[in-house]
């Protein structure tokens, strides 16, 4: 599970900001948001423009490094514009089976990734100056790689700069390590990619309507096993949103799927916007969070009644207890202990700052304190 992930010159985030996840308070409300000594359910707030979906963005830049699929990276605006450094600085602190691994790297542009070095448990197992072109491969032994043939890496790489191909990102060497040498299965890199992959980020508020045919026919294959037709209309009504349904294929041999009344009534051009955000949301992470490992929910309510964002916490509670899933939001009804808890409740700042409620006041915080009345009175204002 992810630690504690730490970022620096990246958009809007000048100074060092830090999600951790360890950072666990004695209250003994409202368990089932942490799991095995971890933050596992964590709901962020913050005005407009504080950075929320950028902390998102750059939390799931790990994802991007770590992909064996090459990707034509934007080229937009990438440190942030007020600091002088050269590059953004990303870590990640991970533990699998009590080893505590540490992946940090700085990289000057989507492109250009300027340095990488990993340690674990407190042994630096190799560190890469790309720009100096320095590299200490000594501890490979620690991961069971003293057999790479390193050379062949650093060979690799010169090849990529002889091609000055400004549309390829430089090969990272953990990820040449874990791709080229025969690792155990309980290897903790192995581990650790598996981990990575199952990182993923939504921005919910967007809606199936205007998307490909492709993103349709997809969603209705799945929905061809009975089993998930079953469970996705379960979901639904456990969001508060009775009906029925029904999939049919259509004499052109093309899938349809209906709300279920005397009269079949075709589902996506009559589904609220609610119904559409639910859609998307079960279609790119309920469906998969089964594999999911970290799930980054961006305004995970824009088109929810209170009561079912609240219903939605306490689904992901009790449905996936193992899974790590922040989510943001504007909804102060969220603000409660008897949903969460002030550890887990956090203030995201103009400054780019983050703070859990119970850092943000002197107060000794308690299960019958009203943290929303306390938030809209300008308890916690000097973390906003």
């Amino acid at each position: 599970m992810l630690k504690k992930f730490t970022l620096k010159n990246f958009k809007n985030f000048k100074d060092e900001i830090s999600i951790d996840f360890q950072n666990v308070a004695g209250f003994q409300f409202s368990s089932d948001c942490i799991t095995d000594g971890v933050i596992s359910k964590m709901l962020i707030y913050g005005r407009n423009a504080t950075g929320k979906t950028n902390l998102g963005v750059a939390l799931m830049d790990i994802t991007m490094l770590m992909s064996s699929i090459k990707m034509l990276m934007p080229n937009g605006v990438f440190l942030n514009a007020d600091s002088t450094e050269q590059t953004a600085v990303f870590s990640y602190t991970f533990l699998f089976g009590g080893r505590e691994l540490i992946y940090k790297y700085s990289r000057m542009s989507n492109q250009e990734l300027q340095n990488e070095q990993l340690t674990i448990d407190g042994i630096d197992i190799f560190k890469c100056d790309f720009a100096k072109r320095k590299y200490d491969f000594t501890n490979l032994q620690y991961i069971e790689a003293e057999i790479a043939n390193t050379d062949r890496y650093l060979h690799s790489l010169e090849a990529d700069e002889e091609l000055e191909d400004a549309n390829e990102a430089r090969l990272p060497f953990l990820r040449w390590v874990i791709n080229n040498v025969a690792l155990k299965n309980d290897s903790v890199l192995i581990q650790m990619a598996n981990y990575v992959q199952g990182m993923v980020r939504i921005t919910v508020g967007s809606s199936l309507r205007g998307f490909p045919k492709i993103i349709y026919d997809s969603f209705h294959e799945l929905l061809e096993n009975p089993k998930r037709l079953k469970e996705f209309e379960e979901f639904l009504n456990a969001m508060g949103i009775a009906c029925r349904l029904v999939l049919r294929k259509l004499p052109d041999g093309q899938r349809q799927l209906y709300f279920a009344h005397e009269k079949l009534i075709p589902f996506f051009e009559n589904a609220s916007s609610g119904t559409m955000a639910l859609v998307t949301l079960y279609r790119r992470v309920i469906s998969r969070l089964r594999e999911a490992s970290l799930v980054y929910l961006d305004e995970f309510d824009a088109f929810y009644h209170y009561e079912m964002a609240e219903n939605l916490i306490r689904f992901f509670k009790k449905r996936y207890p193992k899974c790590q899933i922040i989510m943001t939001s504007h909804n102060t009804n969220l603000m409660t202990n008897r949903l969460m808890r002030p550890d887990c409740l956090f203030i995201l700042s103009r400054m780019g700052t983050l703070t859990s409620l119970c850092d943000a006041t002197p107060r000794e915080l308690r299960e019958g304190h009203n943290l929303e009345k306390m938030y809209i009175s300008g308890e916690f204002e000097q973390y906003e």
